[in-house]
């Protein structure tokens, strides 16, 4: 039965300035933070125990939010390799240990959840972070999830397609009226619990396909882009399409994104040797499951360049990059992926270190057209 539409929760009247993503200006960039809570190894060789690298990643979000980056964002993996599989239940209890840094996926794999309860699991985070909450939806780069949860592979793009649509419709905060192939339709029921203020910040992210920009933009999401190799001007075309798409489906300009791997270190040599061997191990080990052939020193070093996709070198490098990235693509947020496999803990909390503290005030003053603090 229906529920009367007079007693469904309300959608918010007031659209909060910190949960907006309009886009920032030209001469703005925000900073933000993603990991797939890599699982590192102990000096002997083993693999750290994946509630110990959940327990570090806690440290890691209350430093990020520390040193005043905008934002902090775990991906959903079913893999021995990383440890966050649950993201909402991890950004509860990120919520509950900073105060400013909004909180996120990168991404959730819609494909292969509910919908519905994808939405109530972020609400009750944005409940307990005050606000603070943004969710990025994807199909995920890896497979396990569906096998894992009892899904046809021969169903992936049917199942992006139909539950994000339902999701779009549960994001309004208003009764739900929907029906698909995938699931039983639903007719007028409402979902608890609603955001107070707000509606839920939602990304769609996107490899390198025209399909997935027009499908974003169709819903008029903010878009971030994965640029994990190659250059990021290459992915020009891509966000002058979604502007484009985003003026011809009558939809008001949001954030546009980057995400890219990296690391922060005091000069770029100590940077790039502490980083490639964890890059070149993570780098041949995906590569052996997709049938890539090995990577190479000089792949590396060309992806650590000034257009290269890979942000690693000291805080003077990183700027530089991401000041040009912004100047190549116009985009209004840089997400840093800053685990990479085996890479300590304690060298990727020195980096988010230098991130927030050194590579954001130079960035901004650049932008600003001055010359960054020293």
């Amino acid at each position: 039965m229906a529920e009367n539409p007079e007693t469904a929760p309300a959608g918010p009247a007031v659209i909060s300035e910190r949960n907006t993503t309009a886009p920032v200006g030209p001469d703005r960039i925000l900073l933000g933070l993603n990991t797939f809570g890599d699982v590192g190894v102990f000096p002997d060789g083993h693999p750290v125990p994946h509630a110990q690298v959940l327990r570090q990643l806690l440290e890691q979000a209350e430093l990020a939010d520390e040193v005043g980056l905008h934002a902090f964002a775990v991906g959903e993996h079913h893999r021995k390799d990383f440890a966050v599989s649950a993201p909402e239940v991890f950004l509860a209890a990120a919520a509950a240990r900073t105060k400013n840094i909004r909180l996120g996926s990168a991404v959730t794999v819609l494909s292969s959840d509910d919908p519905i309860r994808v939405f109530q699991r972020f609400a009750t985070v944005d409940a307990l972070a005050n606000g603070r909450a943004e969710i990025m939806l994807g199909r995920g780069s890896f497979i396990e999830s569906f096998p894992l949860f009892g899904l046809d592979l021969a169903d992936y793009e049917l199942l992006f397609e139909e539950k994000l649509a339902l999701f779009d419709k549960v994001r309004a905060q208003k009764p739900v009226h929907w029906e698909g192939r995938t699931r039983s339709a639903i007719n007028g029921l409402s979902v608890y619990p609603p955001l107070e203020h707000h509606l839920l910040p939602a990304w769609i992210g996107v490899g390198g396909t025209p399909e997935s920009v027009l499908r974003c933009a169709q819903y008029g999401y903010p878009i971030i882009f994965a640029i994990i190799g190659g250059q990021p001007r290459s992915f020009t075309p891509l966000a002058n399409l979604y502007r484009e798409a985003m003026e011809k489906y009558g939809h008001p300009m949001q954030q546009m994104a980057t995400h890219s791997p990296g690391h922060v270190a005091a000069t770029d040599e100590e940077a790039r040797e502490e980083f490639f061997p964890h890059w070149l191990e993570q780098r041949n080990r995906i590569g052996r499951e997709r049938g890539w052939g090995p990577a190479s020193r000089g792949e590396f070093d060309a992806m650590c360049t000034p257009e290269g996709a890979l942000y690693v070198g000291s805080p003077e490098t990183v700027a530089a990059k991401i000041v040009l990235l912004k100047k190549n693509l116009g985009v209004d947020r840089f997400d840093l992926k800053y685990s990479n496999g085996t890479l300590p803990h304690a060298a990727m909390m020195r980096s988010i270190e230098l991130f927030g503290t050194e590579v954001a005030p130079r960035v901004a003053a650049l932008l600003a057209g001055g010359s960054p603090a020293q």
